[in-house]
């Protein structure tokens, strides 16, 4: 059989016999996003709409993804600027781009985002989670010990819309809702204590899972004591197309949202596989080494110990700025020197990725088909790298001395959760 996975902004094909392949269920795509945005906007989640939310306030804050989430910002921003232009002309909209501690995202970078319109017409704002004149630090803190840091627009606003992509993350549960927040406008030691060691460790920091979740519970803390108002969460299928628009208030719809979700993405599957083939979901996810971690971990949920994990991801960034991730696994000699060098050192820069890399590299061996990042620093990274996918496969029977293997392939493996017979 053919397959086809998606690559950076392209695809390639992999010509498989006796596969298993998941998929997430195709969801029907809106066409009139304009019309179904602005009807959710009136008729929103457990809130007013936010035609009347925003009658009220002078100052409004809108809170965006950056550049490495698939979030249609071009499509959504300007129909809800103008939609909240309309309500409140006398209104002043500040748009602040959630990058938690990602690089910021370059004029041209945001042109892309959203238009040159919305660009040269409102202040867009990066939030730098290390800047301290750019956070109000709150003299509280979460159940979990997280401190209330956050960027002073959020607090200095009398209307905060969060604006969000719902699907699959691998340790907050599911990505959208109060996740624009915490990380995504938090202070450096916030983002550092919610993603810390014994928070990823924990055994309910799952794809697909929320009770119970410590990460997800303590992001919802902080929401409560931070502030968003109000969310416009949407979900995509894998041509990035809006299947689903989630509007009002941010913990209702948000499980709205979820809910949808979960009837298309969470596939069943039996048993495990001695290999496992999948992606990072193509462009923009893809950008760089540290995110396609993701797919690598939806891999390791169906792959069996010992197994072979194959992870077409373009990474055009490379690291994507985050050496630490690289400096946290380079010249370790095995999977248990990372997690004891995070442990004795953190907090620490991208410490969390290094963690989950650790889980799965105890479980699997690694191999990354890439055109940018080169041998040397996927071996520093503990990983193989070949230059296709049909080489990536002859190393993985290589690797399990054989050929008559057990394959799955998830051509879109941060968007989908595999459920074991028994599974939840």
């Amino acid at each position: 059989m053919l397959v086809t996975l998606p690559y950076g902004r392209k695809q390639i094909h992999l010509e498989i016999e006796n596969a298993e392949i998941l998929e997430a269920e195709e969801m029907p795509v809106i066409d009139t996003i304009e019309q179904e945005l602005v009807k959710s906007l009136e008729k929103p989640a457990e809130s007013p709409s936010l035609r009347k939310l925003s009658e009220k306030a002078q100052k409004i804050l809108l809170i965006i993804p950056d550049n490495t989430r698939a979030f249609p910002s071009r499509e959504i921003i300007p129909i809800l600027v103008n939609y909240i232009g309309k309500a409140n002309p006398r209104a002043e909209i500040r748009i602040l781009v959630a990058t938690g501690l990602h690089l910021q995202v370059e004029r041209s970078e945001l042109i892309e985002m959203l238009g040159q319109e919305i660009v040269e017409n409102y202040e867009v704002i990066n939030h730098d989670a290390s800047d301290g004149e750019m956070l109000l630090k709150l003299d509280k803190e979460t159940s979990y010990g997280t401190p209330i840091h956050v960027n002073r627009y959020v607090l200095e606003s009398d209307l905060v819309i969060g604006a969000g992509l719902i699907e699959p993350h691998f340790f907050a549960g599911y990505s959208g809702g109060r996740k624009i927040l915490l990380p995504g406008v938090a202070g450096r030691d916030s983002i550092f204590n919610n993603h810390g060691f014994n928070m990823i460790g924990h055994p309910r920091a799952r794809a697909g899972i929320l009770d119970g979740n410590p990460i997800h519970e303590d992001m919802m803390e902080f929401m409560g004591s931070a502030k968003l108002d109000f969310i416009v969460n949407v979900t995509i299928n894998k041509e990035k197309k809006i299947t689903g628009i989630f509007t009002g208030h941010p913990v209702e719809a948000h499980l709205k949202g979820v809910e949808f979700l979960d009837r298309h993405v969470k596939v069943p599957v039996k048993g495990e596989a001695d290999i496992v083939i999948t992606t990072n979901g193509g462009y923009p996810l893809d950008r760089d080494v540290y995110q396609a971690v993701k797919g690598m971990d939806t891999a390791a949920s169906v792959v069996r110990e010992g197994g072979v994990i194959i992870i077409a991801s373009e990474c055009r960034d490379g690291l994507g700025g985050h050496e630490e991730f690289l400096k946290l696994v380079k010249g370790a000699e095995d999977v248990d020197e990372i997690l004891k060098r995070i442990r004795e050192n953190e907090p620490i820069y991208d410490q969390w990725e290094a963690q989950i890399l650790a889980r799965i590299l105890k479980k699997a061996k690694v191999i990354l088909v890439s055109d940018f990042i080169s041998e040397k620093v996927a071996g520093d990274l503990l990983l193989e790298r070949v230059g296709n996918i049909e080489e990536a496969l002859e190393l993985a029977y290589t690797i399990l001395g054989k050929k008559d293997v057990r394959t799955i392939v998830i051509p879109e493996g941060p968007y989908v959760i595999p459920i074991k017979a028994g599974g939840k």
